[in-house]
């Protein structure tokens, strides 16, 4: 692991308020100082996955059960999300901060951050507000973003967390660890709950511990080198971070009210399936294995997996899906599922999948069709935006976006959506 020895103000991190929420806001101005909360689907037994400013300060919190949040304000409007929209917004807001300042990497949907030149390092704040300027002549005052100023990603990532909404923090190296002391651990991102265990029953209950630490006890806490390099990022060093490979493609759901079933549970995998499959083969990768979780309200779990040669058709997927679908009826004892995850995994590039082109066994000739079937049916599906080719039945799971929704650190292609009117 290599770090570099801090110097000014070289990163410049961004964080969007309440996104999804304040982008409603900036869509239909009407929304603007009400409290907004933005739903998967309209249902009362779904949760709020964002809250607009005006919502929070009255006590809702983003996971909150739609009847509770009902509740506790009466005035809430809620809003169905729009996935392709804010993914849309978001491009869009990575052009303007480019006109600024050149990106260096997105975070997630409402996190990006900035590589500042040394020339630019000496008008770091003055940048922040052109960016905040820009934004809201561009855009509108609805829609605020939080910026922090530090030595490095991460530094830069917590000072932008410090004063929300519409913040602006700058940590120079000179005055660290100051700022930081007074943060609890669990704050820190790379520190959650179990980690936070991990160092109490070492005896560090505090950030001031933490910091007093050697960067190998960190390490040794940690069980691995991500408790060094949490270490060095928060001494301000530029810690070089190898790049990760791509190990699995997946999709997880929470099941509607009315699909709750194996039988609801294999319609909405399958679907899953070919959404995972379809962004596999647009990265060049094929599988070698599928594996299956089931999950209920009571926390009962089955999992179950299927390994085959390596593969990238969906006719190859689906027949291990089935027979997974078989021993889940045999083996998950609860028969109710409401939520499930598949997952693609043991990649290899599809150029090493060992196929013998030259074979002529029916068995050979018919994968070759079924991979070429499957290519073209991405094309189709990707040019007209609609499921207008699939293998077997197609389900229309409720709320939309099945495989197209924004994760954390994943922003879906424009190919990942389905034109809802269309297939």
């Amino acid at each position: 692991m290599s770090a570099l020895w801090p110097s000014g103000l070289e990163r410049l991190y961004i964080d969007f308020d309440s996104f999804f929420a304040s982008a409603e806001q900036h869509l239909d101005p009407r929304l603007c100082g009400r409290p907004v909360g933005v739903i998967p689907v309209a249902s009362d037994h779904t949760g709020l996955i964002a809250v607009s400013r005006e919502a929070k300060a009255l006590g809702l919190k983003r996971g909150m059960v739609v009847r509770e949040a009902r509740q506790q304000c009466p005035s809430i409007v809620l809003v169905e999300a729009r996935h392709e929209t804010y993914v849309a917004l978001h491009k869009a807001i990575l052009e303007t901060v480019e006109s600024v300042v050149p990106v260096k990497g997105v975070r997630s949907i409402d996190e990006m951050v900035c590589a500042l030149l040394p020339s630019e390092q000496r008008q770091a704040e003055a940048i922040a507000l052109r960016i905040k300027d820009k934004l809201a002549e561009t855009f509108s005052p609805a829609l605020t973003c939080s910026i922090g100023l530090g030595p490095n990603d991460l530094l830069a990532k917590i000072a932008a967390e410090m004063n929300k909404p519409d913040g602006l923090v700058i940590f120079h190296p000179d005055d660290l660890p100051g700022p930081l002391l007074t943060l609890p651990l669990t704050e820190v991102p790379g520190i959650a709950k179990g980690n936070a265990a991990r160092l109490a029953r070492a005896g560090v209950t505090d950030m001031a511990g933490f910091l007093r630490l050697q960067p190998k006890e960190a390490r040794r806490i940690w069980g691995s080198v991500e408790g060094e390099r949490l270490w060095m990022g928060l001494h301000g060093y530029a810690v070089e971070r190898p790049e990760t490979e791509r190990r699995m493609f997946g999709h997880g759901r929470i099941l509607p009210a009315e699909w709750r079933h194996l039988g609801g549970a294999y319609a909405c995998a399958r679907v899953l399936l070919a959404k995972a499959a379809s962004r596999m083969r647009r990265e060049g990768f094929a599988a070698r294995s599928l594996g299956l979780w089931l999950n209920d309200r009571q926390g009962a779990e089955w999992h179950g997996e299927k390994r085959f040669p390596a593969a990238w058709d969906d006719p190859a997927f689906l027949t291990a899906l089935a027979e997974l679908f078989r021993r889940a009826k045999r083996e998950y004892t609860s028969r109710r599922a409401h939520s499930l995850h598949i997952v693609l995994h043991d990649l290899q590039p599809m150029t090493e999948a060992g196929r013998d082109l030259f074979s002529d066994t029916p068995d050979a000739q018919l994968r070759r069709r079924m991979e070429s079937l499957s290519l073209v049916a991405d094309r189709l599906n990707a040019q007209y935006k609609s499921r207008m080719l699939h293998f077997g039945p197609w389900a229309a799971i409720p709320g939309g976006y099945a495989g197209a929704k924004i994760a954390f650190n994943r922003i879906p292609d424009a190919e990942d959506f389905d034109n809802p009117r269309a297939g």
